[in-house]
């Protein structure tokens, strides 16, 4: 079974103004629905690999044939990335997360203010494309950056918020600016879906 570009969760211009409506429409129906097409191209006629969930794809990566597996891993991972992308942003999002991932984020890095510093650090200083990840590894909470569709599931990671840093996510807007681009990136922020993602990754 194929996999398939899921549906943006919301409108184009839902993200104004941190987030341009020409951005996400070109950034969802052309770079995702790529990554997805590629994906699909790179698997045919392994129906066992594209049965699997797309977690479990990248998690094990060892069992793609090595001619494919490039392939795999820049669209699986493009795929899953902009999965999740999506999904952490609304309308109206921002502020600061409650509950146990709060707790847990005061834990590990002392303040939310010290997180959100780490956070965009590590996407300032991401060397070309990639991306700068919330994930619990060993059982706590850390701060990573990824080159290109890399994700923390293919080095035994769990993400549980990943911030684009290609320049697709933000150039049309904040040209060279990537700093000013993940400042305002916060004010977009669904933390219920990131606390979700982070009670999953505790399990």
């Amino acid at each position: 079974m194929a996999y398939e570009l899921p549906a943006l969760p919301y409108a184009f211009d839902a993200l104004e103004p941190y987030i341009d409506a020409k951005t996400m429409e070109i950034h969802h129906d052309k770079h995702h629905a790529a990554y997805v097409t590629n994906l699909n191209k790179a698997l045919d006629g392994h129906a066992d690999l594209q049965s699997k969930p797309i977690e479990k794809l990248l998690a094990d990566l060892d069992s793609v044939p090595e001619p494919i597996r490039a392939a795999v891993r820049n669209n699986g991972g493009g795929h899953m990335n902009h999965s999740m992308f999506w999904k952490i942003m609304k309308k109206g999002g921002g502020g600061e997360p409650k509950g146990e991932l709060a707790e847990g984020i005061k834990s590990s890095f002392g303040s939310f203010a010290d997180f959100k510093t780490k956070v965009n650090d590590a996407g300032v200083k991401r060397f070309g494309s990639g991306w700068s990840w919330l994930l619990v590894k060993g059982g706590k909470l850390a701060i990573e950056s990824s080159p290109n569709q890399d994700n923390p599931i293919m080095s035994g990671g769990k993400p549980v918020m990943g911030v684009d840093v290609w320049e697709h996510a933000y150039y049309l807007k904040y040209q060279n600016r990537r700093p000013d681009y993940l400042e305002a990136w916060w004010n977009t922020v669904n933390w219920d879906t990131v606390a979700d993602y982070y009670a999953a990754a505790k399990k």
